[in-house]
This record gives C-alpha cells, sequence and structure tokens, in this order.
C-alpha cells in the first residue's frame, strides 16, 4: 500500500484496508495510513460492526476503477493456516466470504489475492478458501 500511494497509483482518501491486526510496536505505526487519508477497518471493528462496516465505506468507490488485493491473511490461521504471517483474531472464512460478496456492484479493474503458503497449508485448507474466494472476486466482474 505504501509502495502505490508514494507511486501515485491511488487517489488520496480512495484506499481501504480491512481486518488489520495484530502487535501495534509504537505509536507511530499508521501514521502514513493517517497522513495519506488510507481508512483502516481493524479486525476487531469487524467483528464488533460486521460487513456493514465495510458497506458504508464502499459507498465512495461507487463508480470509480477499483483494484482489490485480498491478502489471506486477514483470515484466522484457524481457517488459513497456510500463510507465511499467520495472526489469530482473523476473519473466519463465511465472513472473508461475506466481505468478498459486498463488493457486488463495484467497478471493479484487478484483482489479486497473496500470501497463501502451501508448505504451511494443513489439509489444504487455506489453497480450498483462496480458491473460493478468487471464485467469488471474479464473479463480481
Amino acid at each position: 500500500m505504501k509502495y502505490a500511494v508514494e507511486e501515485g497509483l491511488i487517489e488520496p482518501g480512495l484506499a481501504l484496508q480491512v481486518g488489520l491486526r495484530g502487535q501495534v510496536y509504537s505509536d507511530a505505526d499508521f501514521d502514513f495510513a493517517h497522513e495519506h487519508k488510507i481508512q483502516i477497518i481493524t479486525s476487531e471493528e469487524f467483528h464488533c460492526s460486521g460487513v456493514d462496516l465495510v458497506k458504508r465505506q464502499l459507498k465512495k468507490f461507487r463508480n470509480r476503477p477499483t483494484y482489490v488485493t485480498l491478502d489471506i491473511d486477514v483470515v484466522d490461521p484457524a481457517f488459513a493456516p497456510g500463510t507465511g504471517t499467520p495472526q489469530v483474531g482473523g476473519l473466519s472464512s463465511a465472513q472473508i466470504l461475506d466481505l468478498v460478496r459486498s463488493l457486488k456492484g463495484l467497478k471493479l479493474v484487478g484483482c489479486d489475492l497473496v500470501e497463501v503458503s502451501p508448505p504451511y497449508d494443513n489439509g489444504e485448507i487455506t489453497s480450498l478458501l483462496a480458491a473460493n474466494l478468487l471464485f467469488e472476486l471474479l464473479c463480481l466482474f
């Protein structure tokens, strides 16, 4: 996200990150996001308010070319252990599916899904979830 902002690829105020969680190492960890008007919805906020919180933020993206990148480590390792940076407290499989489906109606121009690591994938459950999420994303075009 930082590099995309620095290269001018993202309009100010038109970036949304959902599901951030984990350890915060200093008071300045989110300064870059705040300075560049990147909206953040933490996992804790998502767990409390659900996908409706995201839907309210998505209204400003309507009729704008939108790129979606989905990092599988937003999902709790109980549902997606096959990632390089597992963090507890993430979204469930059902929540991430609901989140992806909430993108319906956006003017998507591209998407990707990153951070699946097969060597860490117990029973291939991360790969199964990732394949389903990509299918859901492609259905939005």
